[in-house]
């Protein structure tokens, strides 16, 4: 099993930055895709970058690509969102996620199996 526990949301103004860190328990982390998703009032959730097990690759979706950078570190079983160049559309609450999956397949953005709580970012114009 692996629980994950997000954190680092906030308010912050347009243009401005944020942090997002998960902290990941159970056992395995390593070879776990990680992966970062949001969900707005009133939308779907929706897939926003996601890690290889060793941090080789990434995969990002088109409208955070350059803006956010995903990272891991597998020693302390952390993956960070660090996001900037923030815009009111970036607006939802954000989930960790997590999935077992073949290493050297395509990074998958959707059906994971493990998800967090949520942290709240709020970006003011």
């Amino acid at each position: 099993q692996v629980q994950l526990v997000e954190s680092g949301g906030g308010s912050v103004q347009a243009g401005g930055s944020l942090r997002l860190s998960c902290a990941a328990s159970g056992r395995s982390f390593s070879l776990l895709v990680m992966g970062w998703f949001r969900q707005a009032p009133g939308k779907e959730r929706e897939f926003v970058a996601a890690i290889s097990q060793s941090g080789g690759r990434t995969y990002y979706a088109d409208s955070v690509k350059g803006r956010f950078t995903i990272s891991r570190d597998n020693a302390e079983k952390t993956v960070t969102l660090q996001m900037s160049g923030l815009k009111p559309g970036d607006t939802a609450v954000y989930y960790c996620a997590a999935v077992w999956t073949p290493a050297n397949r395509p990074l998958p953005n959707a059906d994971y199996a493990y998800w967090g709580q949520g942290t709240q970012v709020i970006v003011s114009s």
